[in-house]
């Protein structure tokens, strides 16, 4: 799905601690089947609302930036909503505009993309309608249903041959079980910078039909 999503996890899933428990909410799906030799699931997500901006070629902080202001008051909202998470910010000059909106884990990232994207999902109460309309421009908010993917997980970092390993391993899976990938391959990161790289939550999943 080309317009989903590009992320690091940055210091927003800084509630993780060094050993890789975290308060951050995850994207809830349905678990379609389970590959527990190989560490595979088979997912569909029914329904996420994601906040997105455009990720730069010079580099992801500032697409980071963006989002993380949106999440702590850049937005249209008229009620506060409590955070879910601790998350630290050093941009001491960044003014809250409107509602706090809790962090939601995995965050994504699409590397293969001409034009990469990096989104947030947003928590599972909030719908296209509820979701507070960004103040900057470049912030667009959206909504995906019946996201069925294929997802490996695995430890360490999401390094390029982490994730280039653990493709093939994926892609080989979907071809052994009869299914057509329907998009490219898109990290996820559930654990702050914080983790101990044995104790990271990290997953690649690709869209299939």
């Amino acid at each position: 799905m080309k317009t989903l999503f590009a992320a690091v996890s940055l210091t927003l899933l800084a509630g993780c601690s060094v050993v890789g428990k975290s308060d951050v909410e995850n994207a809830p799906y349905t678990l379609l089947q389970a590959d527990s030799e190989q560490a595979i699931e088979l997912r569909n997500y029914e329904s996420m609302i994601l906040v997105s901006t455009s990720m730069p070629n010079d580099g992801q902080n500032s697409a980071f930036r963006k989002l993380f202001k949106y999440i702590t008051g850049a937005n249209e909202g008229n009620t506060e909503i409590a955070m879910t998470a601790p998350v630290l910010m050093n941009d001491k000059s960044s003014e809250k505009q409107g509602a706090e909106i809790a962090m939601t884990a995995p965050v994504f990232m699409q590397n293969t993309s001409e034009k990469p994207i990096m989104s947030f999902v947003m928590p599972k109460d909030f719908t296209l309608a509820t979701t507070p309309k960004p103040t900057n421009d470049d912030v667009w908010v959206t909504e995906v249903k019946n996201y069925k993917v294929a997802a490996i997980q695995f430890s360490g970092t999401l390094s390029d041959n982490n994730v280039q390993e653990h493709t093939k391993i994926l892609e080989s899976w979907i071809a052994d079980k009869g299914l057509v990938a329907a998009g490219q391959a898109v990290e996820a990161g559930y654990n702050g910078p914080l983790t101990l790289p044995m104790f990271r939550r990290n997953e690649v999943m690709i869209e299939v039909q």
